[in-house]
């Protein structure tokens, strides 16, 4: 159980960490393929440079070992990032499936490593 467990973790967070570091370096370069994936939410195209920055910080923060906050911290982030993507692609009826399926998974792998993290990883509290 234990081992199924750590497997499904490292799985999710590979996954998750290399989506987000991908798509972070993307938005911090501001390349052509995250401009026209922002400009029709009606986004300024520097938002991209923030979240870019903030998604491959948050990266970093999740692969290192201590640091339990900034992990939780960088947990929430992806969270409200990923579903706010979806949330505003779907708003302005943009079903495609490049839009819609990249959140969708990425929530599913921000949920999994954050269930399936290892004690060390999470914040337990004493009470």
């Amino acid at each position: 159980m234990i081992k199924r467990n750590s497997i499904i973790y490292w799985v999710a967070t590979g996954l998750l960490s290399f989506g987000m570091l991908t798509s972070g370096i993307q938005q911090a370069l501001r390349t052509k393929a995250m401009v026209d994936l922002i400009i029709p939410l009606g986004y300024p195209t520097y938002f991209l440079t923030l979240i870019g920055i903030w998604k491959i910080l948050s990266v970093i923060a999740i692969l290192m070992p201590k640091f339990k906050l900034v992990k939780e911290w960088a947990y929430a982030g992806f969270f409200f990032t990923m579903t706010g993507a979806l949330f505003s692609h779907l708003s302005i009826g943009n079903y495609g499936i490049k839009e819609i399926i990249g959140p969708i998974m990425q929530t599913i792998f921000i949920i999994l490593s954050l269930y399936f993290r290892p004690v060390d990883r999470k914040i337990v509290s004493t009470n």
